[in-house]
């Protein structure tokens, strides 16, 4: 290893052993900090790799992604029947409701607009 390679993983012991010890949290965080600096200085031989696999084609990713959906859908708790039918009712009401309003602030707004304009007969 080169010197300066051995100094990092000095450092890193070193913080380690502060962290164990418990002397601070910042400690610890800079132990993780100099772990993920040494692994990034470490891997230019792996980027290249990296590179190259980095995104599969787009069969294998719609694959995954089908794969992910239905394994979800497994989890998923579905309603029982009396629930969906109550609340598609619930919905319904609600929809009628302000189909109900907006229709009757849109006649409101034509009336107004006929009296305004002095088309209305």
């Amino acid at each position: 290893m080169a010197k300066k390679d051995k100094d990092l993983v000095e450092k890193d012991e070193e913080l380690e052993e502060n962290a164990k010890a418990g002397k601070n949290g910042k400690a610890a965080k800079d132990a993780k900090n100099a772990k993920a600096e040494n692994v990034e200085k470490k891997s230019p031989k792996n980027d290249k790799k990296a590179d190259k696999n980095k995104k599969p084609n787009i069969f294998v990713r719609m694959g995954r992604k089908l794969k992910e959906t239905f394994s979800e859908l497994k989890r998923v708790t579905w309603p029982s029947l009396p629930k969906a039918l109550k609340a598609t009712g619930v919905v319904l009401v609600i929809v009628l409701i302000f189909t109900v309003l907006v229709t009757v602030v849109n006649y409101g707004f034509g009336e107004l607009l006929s009296l305004l304009t002095g088309l209305g007969g």
